[in-house]
């Protein structure tokens, strides 16, 4: 009776295990949830990003086509990193999931211009949601016109990245201005913005971004700088140089760079990280990947928020950037808003607030050039969300509020340039929130500078070759 009541209990235990494990594998694959977006933040955003559109900057080893990506979830590449998620995800909700990636890819499909397609010249004429604009060339023959400056004539002053200021007429004859300095006109280098005074009427200061050339060590180093002088006589003189980004480096990308006087007279420029996340965004006591605010003269305002600290250069404003390149202020407000461009996505829309850390790169929505995440998280207390941001990367340049009655339909809009898709992005905006946009001026070029003019139009710049174009309304 022992040994028979002891192989009842085996058996018995044995059939509770067996409905234990058959429980725990009806447990493992119940449905997560219903929610195909759900399921994708829960487990797949952390590595391949937060929107599914990011897919569409990736190259696929396995197919895009829902069969290929139902059996790439199911099985996973686990030597590639993928996980294996049949056993996680119920096999409906796996098909699920492929069809929101197959659908997310769909809605990306205009982005794809065809790389024969030619570059529309001016005059041309675009239709949008309200408004018919005629691209009226301003100036043409130049390599990249980075920055625009409309002076009280109403005659421009252009950059021209390969290191060339130019006044423009408006009989579109350009005049090289002598006499500016020498620039590293090598990778993303070059000259770069400019600015009037706020009160050039009275002063002509003129202000101009440039990456500036250093040798060191028997090395060309350059980091951003900016100058401020006069145009006398077709010379660039009086020069006084007012911001040096320390340190210089050997790298050649992300120099910014952006400049904008608030109504306070105060100047803000961006400078990039130079290419060097891991160095210098998040450390104050180094210039690059920051917006730094200087009076017109150099000097540092008081008030900036790391005055006085420790190792910590007055002139940072903000840290934690990564590539501005379009800087703005609205006139309605006074904010100083900026674009910067992410790696593989995540280019993102901020409003300038002092002091504050914009999380590169501890935070970020993209991900690195080679596919593999940059960081895990994309939002981390004590660091600033962006107003938007975009996937797949639209690589945005110049920055623009619509003003005057010229653009009715555009009032109030803030546009948005795109280097990578060569349009110009109108975001619709209502308290400070995006909350729509629209692509204009498809194929344009790669828009490098937008700017409202003192005359009430919008010009545009776009590069190789450069060209400077007048939006100009069609009744």
């Amino acid at each position: 009776m022992n040994r028979l009541k002891k192989l009842s209990l085996l058996l018995v235990a044995m059939v509770l295990s067996l409905a234990f494990l058959q429980f725990k594998k009806i447990e493992k694959v119940q449905p997560i949830t219903a929610d195909p977006e759900k399921i994708y933040t829960e487990k797949c955003a952390s590595c391949h990003g937060e929107k599914v559109e990011a897919f569409v900057d990736r190259k696929w080893k396995h197919g895009n086509k829902k069969e290929d990506l139902v059996k790439s979830i199911t099985n996973g590449y686990p030597d590639y990193g993928m996980p294996t998620w049949n056993e996680a995800i119920p096999a409906k909700d796996i098909e699920a999931l492929a069809d929101l990636i197959v659908e997310g890819l769909k809605t990306v499909e205009q982005y794809s211009f065809t790389k024969d397609k030619k570059k529309v010249e001016g005059p041309a004429i675009f239709k949008s949601e309200g408004m018919t604009v005629l691209l009226d060339t301003v100036v043409s023959g130049l390599n990249s016109a980075w920055g625009l400056a409309q002076l009280p004539d109403l005659n421009f002053l252009v950059t021209d990245k390969s290191g060339t200021l130019y006044h423009v007429d408006n009989n579109k004859n350009k005049t090289a201005i002598t006499g500016t300095p020498e620039v590293l006109a090598e990778g993303q280098g070059g000259m770069l913005d400019v600015v009037i005074h706020p009160k050039y009427a009275e002063n002509g200061w003129v202000y101009i971004s440039y990456s500036k050339p250093k040798m060191v060590d028997g090395k060309k180093q350059g980091t951003t700088a900016v100058v401020r002088g006069k145009i006398k006589d077709g010379a660039f003189v009086e020069q006084l140089e007012v911001f040096e980004g320390y340190p210089f480096t050997t790298t050649k990308q992300h120099y910014g760079s952006r400049l904008v006087f608030d109504k306070k007279g105060f100047l803000f420029i961006s400078m990039g990280e130079r290419g060097q996340e891991k160095i210098f965004p998040q450390d104050i006591t180094t210039a690059p990947g920051k917006i730094h605010r200087i009076k017109d003269d150099g000097s540092i305002p008081a008030d900036n928020p790391f005055v006085g600290k420790d190792k910590a250069i007055a002139s940072i404003y903000t840290y934690g950037n990564r590539n501005p390149q379009g800087m703005a202020m609205d006139p309605a407000t006074g904010l100083i808003w900026e674009n910067e461009h992410g790696p593989r996505g995540g280019d993102e829309l901020n409003i300038i607030k002092a002091g504050t850390n914009y999380g590169w790169p501890v935070i970020s929505y993209g991900i690195n050039y080679d596919g593999k995440p940059i960081t895990p998280i994309s939002k981390k207390e004590g660091m600033q969300q962006p107003v938007t941001y975009w996937i797949p990367s639209i690589a945005p340049s110049g920055l623009a509020f619509v003003t005057g009655d010229k653009y009715p339909a555009w009032k109030g809009s803030l546009m948005v340039g795109s280097l990578r898709f060569s349009y110009l992005n109108r975001c619709i905006m209502k308290d400070n929130k995006v909350v729509g946009e629209e692509k204009l001026l498809l194929n344009i070029g790669r828009l490098r500078n937008i700017e409202m003019g003192r005359d009430g139009y919008l010009y545009v710049s776009v590069e190789s070759p450069g060209n400077v174009f007048r939006l100009m309304p069609v009744k």
